[in-house]
C-alpha cells in the first residue's frame, strides 16, 4: 500500500477504505461455498485489525491517516458534514441491529402443497411398501376380533404418548409442549381436514420418512417430524396410527373414494 507522498497518489484513508471494501467484495461474493455471515464478520474484524496494524506501524502513515478525520471532526467548514454523519451513522448500527436481530420467515418460492402427493413405493428397514395399496395389517381385527384390535390400540396409545404427545398434544390437537418452538408448528390431527382425508398407508409414509422424507413440492416448510423409521418398528406405527383414528373418532379414507 503506497504511501501519499508530495501530494500524489491516494490518500492512506482512502487506501485502506478500497483494501478494506475489496476484502469483503472477495470474501462475499468471490468464495464457494458462501462465507457464513458470522465467519465473514470475524474475516473483516480481523482485516480491519490488520489494516490498522499496518497504518500505525509508521508515524507519518498513521498522521495522514489521521488528518481527514481530525479534520472532520474539529474543522469549521466540516460543520454540515459532521452533523449528516451523527444523524446517519447511529442510524445506520440501529437499523443493521435491528435487521440483524429481526428475521422473516420467507414465502415458498414455489406452490407448496400441504398434503403432497405420495411416491409409489417406500423403503422400510430393507422392505420394500407399496404406498399405494398397504393396508394396515391390524384394522380387519376391528369387525373380526375387537379384543385384539383393542389391544393393538392401546399399543399404538403408549407409543403415541412415549415419542408424539411433545409436539402433537394430548388432544392430539398439535398444541404439545414443544409445538410452538417449531416453524410450522404440528398438525392438528383432530381436526376432520387432515387423517379424515388421509389412508392409512398415506400415515405410514409421513411417519416412517417425517419431514426429511417430503418430496420438493412439500418445501421449503418442510415439518419438524423426523423420520420415526429410525426409532419404531413397522408393527408399531400402524398401531399408533390405528389410535389416531380411535381417539379423534374418524375414519382412513380408502384409495376408491
Amino acid at each position: 500500500m503506497p504511501d501519499k507522498q508530495n501530494g500524489r497518489g491516494l490518500p492512506v484513508i482512502a487506501q485502506v477504505a478500497l483494501v478494506f471494501a475489496g476484502a469483503y467484495l472477495l470474501l462475499r461474493f468471490s468464495v464457494q461455498p458462501p462465507i457464513p455471515s458470522s465467519v465473514l464478520g470475524m474475516y473483516m474484524f480481523f482485516v480491519g485489525v490488520s489494516l490498522m496494524l499496518f497504518v500505525s506501524s509508521d508515524d507519518d502513515r498513521f498522521a495522514e491517516f489521521k488528518r481527514p478525520l481530525i479534520q472532520l471532526l474539529t474543522a469549521r467548514e466540516h460543520k454540515v458534514p459532521r452533523l449528516v454523519l451523527g444523524t446517519v451513522f447511529p442510524l445506520l448500527v440501529a437499523y443493521l441491529g435491528y435487521a440483524g436481530a429481526h428475521t422473516e420467515i420467507a414465502p415458498p418460492g414455489q406452490q407448496r402443497t400441504v398434503h403432497p402427493a405420495p411416491p409409489n413405493e417406500i423403503d422400510f428397514k430393507g422392505k420394500r411398501i407399496d404406498v399405494l395399496t398397504a393396508e394396515n395389517p391390524f384394522r380387519h381385527l376391528a369387525e373380526e376380533e375387537p379384543e385384539a384390535f383393542r389391544e393393538h390400540v392401546a399399543r399404538g396409545k403408549d407409543v403415541y404418548y412415549r415419542n408424539c404427545v411433545f409436539c402433537h398434544g394430548d388432544n392430539l390437537e398439535g398444541d404439545g409442549l414443544y409445538a410452538h418452538g417449531l416453524s410450522p408448528i404440528p398438525a392438528n390431527l383432530a381436526d376432520p381436514g387432515t387423517i379424515a382425508q388421509l389412508q392409512e398407508s398415506y400415515l405410514f409414509w409421513r411417519i416412517a420418512k417425517g419431514g426429511p422424507g417430503l418430496p420438493v413440492e412439500g418445501t421449503p416448510w418442510d415439518s419438524a417430524m423426523p423420520a420415526w423409521e429410525k426409532f419404531l418398528d413397522e408393527d408399531e406405527i400402524w398401531e399408533v396410527i390405528l389410535f389416531l383414528y380411535d381417539f379423534t373418532d374418524q375414519h382412513p379414507r380408502s384409495w376408491e373414494e
